[in-house]
């Protein structure tokens, strides 16, 4: 997201706990505040009187997390987003655009869905984006803020790395040769975005100042076996696998219409999904010291 904004010639202030690395082009543009959103002194840095909006991407998205730490998840993503939408209010900050999750609106099995459906969130992180939602549309109804909640599926892409999400393990997996093991007969299906695409749904709701939600996906849901063929595909590894019996309270499937987000905001998605599977291998692949991509 940031790269998008700076390529635009765009001054962009990132709050992380790690420092970025910015191409040397674009530092004029970039300001790094470090720390933790919690910490009002870091908020208060992370958004100038002159901001043109912000785009809110932190929280804990652990649902595990969110059940074993209710308390710390509200004050991390509850707390955190009120506490910027104040400031947003306080600056005369006229964007607010939200990560958000389908998880509001709870499991409901076989169905498809969309935003038309009501918010019943079955785990605190659920709740807590659920609770965001609704502070977004108050501050936007009292005060004139245009916010966003895109509710996002299953996002992948290159910077995957750290994570322990199901695709980040099937590239390690494949490259180290081994395999991985599958939930249930893995006909699980769900929706998998690459990143390109989630930026260009952010960009478009920027532009246009959106005020509203919008799920955000590829459109299309597949099951746990064909995304490991995907990958076998898009690496060339053999991935074998192990079944092993099926989690408690695992959904059966993430189907979700993207139709509000085609007509309202002209996002359509581009990446399929074995190419967008090979930016995450040649990712995997450079940060292992295997090959050396130039870009």
């Amino acid at each position: 997201m940031v790269r998008a904004f700076v390529q635009r010639g765009n001054p962009v202030t990132i709050v992380d706990r790690v420092t970025p690395e910015i191409p040397e082009q674009y530092r004029h543009l970039v300001t790094h505040v470090s720390g933790e959103l919690t910490d009002p002194q870091v908020r208060e840095a992370a958004v100038p009187e002159n901001s043109a909006g912000i785009i809110h991407l932190a929280a804990i998205t652990s649902v595990l997390r969110s059940v074993d730490k209710p308390a710390e998840t509200f004050a991390e993503n509850v707390e955190v987003t009120q506490g910027l939408l104040e400031l947003a209010r306080q600056r005369g900050v006229g964007r607010f655009v939200l990560a958000s999750t389908n998880a509001v609106v709870g499991d409901i099995g076989y169905g498809t869905i969309s935003e038309r459906l009501p918010l019943r969130p079955l785990t605190p992180y659920g709740s807590t984006k659920a609770a965001c939602e609704m502070l977004l549309s108050g501050y936007s109804g009292a005060y004139g803020i245009a916010t966003t909640a895109l509710r996002f599926t299953n996002i992948y892409g290159p910077g995957m790395n750290h994570k322990d999400s199901f695709v980040p393990r099937l590239m390690r997996a494949a490259l180290a040769g081994e395999g991985v093991e599958v939930y249930g007969d893995g006909s699980q299906s769900r929706d998998f975005v690459h990143i390109d695409d989630v930026v260009q749904a952010i960009t478009a709701s920027w532009d246009k100042q959106y005020n509203g939600t919008a799920v955000i996906g590829s459109g299309s849901s597949i099951s746990v076996m064909e995304l490991i063929e995907s990958v076998r595909t898009a690496t060339g590894k053999e991935l074998p696998i192990t079944h092993v019996p099926a989690k408690n309270g695992e959904m059966p499937a993430v189907i979700v219409e993207i139709e509000k987000a085609r007509r309202e905001l002209g996002y359509t998605p581009n990446v399929r999904l074995t190419d967008g599977l090979r930016t995450v291998w040649d990712d995997f692949r450079d940060a292992d010291g295997r090959v050396s991509v130039a870009t």
